[in-house]
């Protein structure tokens, strides 16, 4: 009878020889892994819903946050100024008193015709005022200062009015005559006298405290039937011409705007200005026209 040590001597004999027969092919030399499933036998996957299996729980996914929607800034409105506090603040001419006048001369104020001015008429150093009164001119919604005190200091404001637009810096050139033309705020001069042949428009650009000032050395001149025309919220109490010499204003032209000149300024018939007409050394010459001071 063979002891336990035999056997166990014959069972690693057997297993070399196994394996060396293994070495040349003859068998198969499958082994099962560690704890591996036999040779040959499928483990089942479970299928969710059979058999009571359930699927594995999926990946949870942040909820998405909603993107605020920002509207796009809007523009603030512009604040209209009075021309006074956008001669202050803004780009105006300061008129001083003169803001209270429609027509102020130096030397004369004459008239002929159903003459209509809207604010105060005056004339200093001079005191003759002629044509107004007995169906002639008329004076409303101010009064005639005829060399008092009141029209004194107006030409004293008037000075200054007309120094501050001519000593505008960086003017934008205009050709001699501005007739045809489409202009923007801004401060414009000319080669020598400027002239106005049919429509010229002022363009505000939306801005109610759009500023305009000509400056000539010389002569202003309008042909017959001339016009200024203001858009877009351009205002004629904003718009200034300053004249070196002389402004003529010829029949039927329709006139926006501030004329300081600093000698004479004639109306043709029927002429018609929306704004002031402002003479620092001579006369103011009207003939059947409308003059309607702008607002202060």
């Amino acid at each position: 009878m063979l002891s336990s040590f035999s056997l166990k001597r014959l069972a690693a004999l057997a297993a070399i020889a196994a394996l060396a027969a293994c070495g040349g092919g003859g068998c198969n030399c499958t082994v099962p892994a560690f704890n591996g499933a036999p040779v040959g036998v499928v483990t089942p996957v479970p299928v969710p819903g059979v058999g009571g299996a359930t699927a594995p729980p999926g990946p949870v996914l942040p909820t998405p946050v909603p993107v605020p929607v920002i509207p796009p800034p809007t523009a603030s409105p512009l604040v209209a100024l009075t021309c006074a506090q956008n001669a202050i603040t803004g780009t105006g001419v300061p008129l001083g008193s003169d803001a209270t006048f429609a027509v102020l001369a130096a030397s004369t104020v004459t008239n002929a015709g159903p003459t209509l001015v809207t604010g105060n008429l005056g004339v200093s150093p001079g005191t003759a005022v002629t044509g107004f009164g007995a169906g002639n001119g008329v004076v409303v919604g101010g009064a005639i200062h005829a060399g008092d005190p009141t029209a004194a200091q107006a030409q004293l404001d008037l000075t200054v009015a007309y120094n501050n637009a001519a000593g505008r810096v960086n003017p934008a050139a205009v050709p001699a005559d501005i007739g045809g033309m489409v202009i923007a705020p801004g401060t414009y001069k000319a080669p020598v006298s400027l002239a106005i042949t049919g429509n010229v428009t002022l363009d505000g650009q939306l801005n109610p405290n759009s500023t305009f000032i000509f400056q000539m050395a010389s002569t202003l001149t309008t042909s017959v039937n001339s016009t200024v025309t203001l858009i877009n919220m351009a205002n004629a109490c904003n718009v200034f011409w300053q004249v070196g010499s002389s402004a003529t204003l010829n029949t039927a032209s329709v006139f926006n705007g501030n004329i300081m000149a600093l000698a004479s300024i004639s109306l043709g018939t029927g002429a018609t200005v929306n704004g002031r007409l402002l003479a620092r050394t001579g006369a103011v010459t009207l003939l059947s026209n409308t003059v309607t001071m702008t607002g202060p």
